[in-house]
């Protein structure tokens, strides 16, 4: 599990590799990821954008932003917690992830939360450090 923590608004994130919808012949690779936040705040926030970098192991990057996650904003009270699953196809067997969600508070303030950085590795795969 991959952790951040920005202004007391935790994201915890756990990818997974998707083999029933890969097809490593056909250069597909698909990988899910379950992301948890949890507001240790003393404010409410709504989660209002999304923005994630993805970067493929021949170093493709892919940038996605829009508004919510899964076609939801969210938002979470003091001691909230929201969870959700989504998806990440790549036409390489490794890459990584990393971005941020957009928060506003009650009376208007925005600001960015980290989403971390975290590796998508098909299995078997051997990691090669630079």
């Amino acid at each position: 599990m991959y952790r951040a923590l920005t202004r007391d608004i935790e994201v915890c994130v756990e990818p997974y590799y998707l083999e029933e919808q890969s097809d490593p012949d056909d250069s597909r690779y698909v990988w899910g990821y379950r992301i948890v936040i949890a507001n240790h705040s003393k404010m409410s926030v709504r989660l209002t954008h999304r923005y994630w970098h993805i970067t493929d192991q021949n170093g493709q990057v892919d940038e996605v932003s829009g508004p919510g996650v899964i076609g939801e904003q969210p938002r979470l009270r003091p001691g909230d917690t929201y969870e959700y699953s989504s998806g990440c196809p790549l036409d390489t067997p490794s890459g990584m992830m990393f971005g941020h969600y957009r928060m506003e508070t009650d009376d208007g303030e925005e600001f960015e939360v980290a989403i971390p950085a975290f590796s998508l590795d098909a299995p078997g795969m051997q990691r090669i450090l630079n």
